[in-house]
């Protein structure tokens, strides 16, 4: 993380001016790191990173989606890295969920332009034959720039806030909210949590290759060669 790294040098600075009688090097990264951690893990177990195994909160029954698509039982974590890292597993979800979201709309996006433009000379079928080369030709002509300037602001006007509240343990990951259609029932809430993730994996496989097929067979949607 490079916060994380920025933080460490302002701790080697600081370590050089400070009296060692008052302060060790060893004192301040201490410190340092527990600040870190507590703003990306909140007020959950306390943790120190030395916990044995079987001490460490177990992230299959901590949060929901060990599944597969048959509905059974489905424990996925060949990096181990639930229990190397266990104080980010908060963070952890929220970046599957988030990358989960923003492929399933990319799927979506990847095929529709297929069929429809958006009006306007530059997004037309003449001078965009193909979606995979929207962002190049995009790039060039400056939307693209557009783009990148508005997810910045919603990164840091919704995202910073929301991952800020998820450290402080007031906010499940990936919890905007947005509970218009949410089933009533905690059974039925946690099964559509499921269903979410579920598809999002899917989505994060099927848009890179649907990638991967349109740079190699240059066809559009179905993308076979």
């Amino acid at each position: 993380m490079k916060t994380v790294a920025v933080l460490f040098m302002f701790v080697g600075v600081a370590t050089a001016f400070a009296p060692a009688s008052r302060v060790t090097s060893q004192n301040i990264l201490r410190s340092t790191v527990e600040e870190v951690t507590e703003a990306v893990v909140g007020d959950g177990p306390e943790l120190t990173g030395t916990e044995p195994a079987s001490e460490v909160p177990n992230v299959f029954e901590r949060y929901v989606g060990a599944v597969d698509y048959r509905g059974k039982e489905f424990k996925f974590d060949p990096l181990k890295l639930s229990e190397n890292y266990h104080p980010f597993q908060g963070w952890f979800r929220e970046c599957e969920l988030r990358h989960g979201r923003t492929a399933m709309l990319a799927v979506l996006g990847f095929i529709a332009t297929d069929y429809f433009r958006l009006p306007g000379e530059m997004y037309s079928f003449e001078a965009i034959p193909k979606t995979i080369d929207a962002h190049d030709a995009l790039l060039k002509t400056g939307p693209m720039y557009q783009l990148a300037l508005w997810i910045g602001l919603f990164d840091i006007v919704v995202t910073a806030p929301a991952v800020q509240a998820m450290g402080e343990g007031e906010r499940e990951p990936g919890d905007f909210a947005w509970m218009f259609f949410a089933p009533k029932s905690e059974e039925g809430f946690d099964k559509k949590r499921e269903s979410e993730l579920l598809n999002g994996r899917l989505a994060m496989i099927a848009v890179g290759g649907i990638a991967t097929q349109s740079i190699i067979g240059g066809h559009g949607f179905p993308y076979l060669l």
